[in-house]
């Protein structure tokens, strides 16, 4: 197999794919990337075995085949390259030759036989959105994923569609985010998936907020997602996701209205001092001057005074202040809405410039 191609042409694919690059490999395959080429077209596929990323582009070669190359040493010499240069490859027997100008590369290549595949997916559903409206539903909602917990279910982000639109939700058991675009779905009944965090993570990354399209297509066991000459697929968790409608409460009795950004700044201030591992901060509501106080194991402590419009009863309530600051960076509105039932009850946070999101976050003893 020989190929002449850009360095800009054969870089940004790469860029695009080196996330489902695995790293700590058990197979030599999965640090490698297939390169499938036939006359007018190049492939380049990467996988963990959880998701699969394959870019395609136009290429002209005088002849077909395919091989595995090392990801990240090719990513390499691409990025170390002139951004005009020329890059040939030639692959001969177990070696891959590439040359650009005056530098030459021998890689070591496996064969295209040794690279796995995920299994074919058969869509049960397919769906088209902008990739601004599938980014915005992940960010306002991912950071509240769960991290290696022992409830499988919670390490990912659930997406439920209904003809409505799409909702997407995550917990970690102790907050949790919603968030739905409204769309109109031409579907036969509601479906509900979870796509793990790796997957979200990289599909976050290769979103774009454009009004191009992302077809969404979903099967038994993966979701699969096409973006231009670009097409991730990840298996799906299977699992039961808890129901998210009973956990978020209503709209409580004690309302607290606060500018965003001046909120934000009093929690980093006052948690300077707060305990390292359980990063407790204690709310003081009852007037317009509210109080944020904290402390740690060698007796320091922190007073922080702001105002505020609060209405209702006098409460004191501790939180994690990065789960709070966590939803505050999610959004660029100046006001941010706090409510509450008492002490004992989960807060629910909103946003008065966005209907379509909410944000649960359980209370703390301190």
């Amino acid at each position: 197999m020989k190929l002449s191609i850009q360095r800009d042409d054969l870089l940004k694919p790469l860029q695009k794919i080196i996330g489902a690059v695995e790293k700590r490999q058990t197979m030599p395959a999965l640090s490698n990337v297939l390169f499938q080429c036939n006359a007018q077209q190049l492939s380049l596929t990467a996988t963990d075995l959880e998701i699969e990323l394959v870019s395609k582009l136009a290429v002209m070669s005088d002849e077909t085949g395919e091989t595995t190359l090392p990801a990240k040493k090719l990513l390499d010499i691409c990025k170390s390259l002139p951004d005009e240069a020329q890059i040939n490859i030639s692959i001969d027997a177990d070696k891959a030759i590439v040359k650009s100008g005056r530098s030459r590369f021998s890689l070591a290549t496996l064969p295209a036989s040794d690279f796995p595949s995920l299994e074919e997916l058969v869509p049960l559903v397919t769906i088209t959105m902008t990739q601004s409206q599938f980014k915005t539903v992940i960010e306002k909602t991912s950071f509240a994923m769960a991290q290696q917990d022992v409830r499988y279910y919670l390490n990912g982000l659930l997406f439920d569609l209904t003809n409505e639109g799409i909702r997407s939700v995550a917990t970690d058991g102790h907050r949790l985010s919603y968030s739905e675009q409204p769309i109109e779905l031409n579907l036969n009944e509601n479906k509900q998936v979870i796509i793990p965090r790796k997957g979200i993570l990289e599909l976050n990354r290769l979103l774009q907020h454009t009004d191009e399209i992302a077809e969404v297509s979903i099967g038994n066991n993966h979701i699969r997602v096409k973006i231009d000459n670009l097409t991730f697929t990840s298996k799906l968790i299977d699992g039961r996701f808890p129901d998210y409608n009973r956990v978020i409460p209503e709209r409580g009795d004690n309302l607290l209205t606060i500018d965003r950004n001046e909120f934000k700044q009093a929690l980093i201030r006052a948690s300077i001092l707060s305990n390292e591992k359980f990063r407790g901060i204690r709310l003081l509501l009852n007037s317009s001057i509210i109080k944020l106080q904290s402390h740690n194991p060698d007796h320091e402590e922190a007073d922080v005074e702001l105002e505020a419009q609060y209405q209702g009863d006098n409460i004191e309530i501790g939180f994690n202040v990065n789960y709070m600051l966590d939803v505050l960076n999610v959004s660029a509105s100046e006001q941010v809405h706090i409510s509450l039932q008492d002490s004992n009850s989960s807060c629910l946070v909103q946003f008065p410039d966005d209907e379509y999101s909410k944000y649960v976050i359980m209370p703390m003893r301190l």
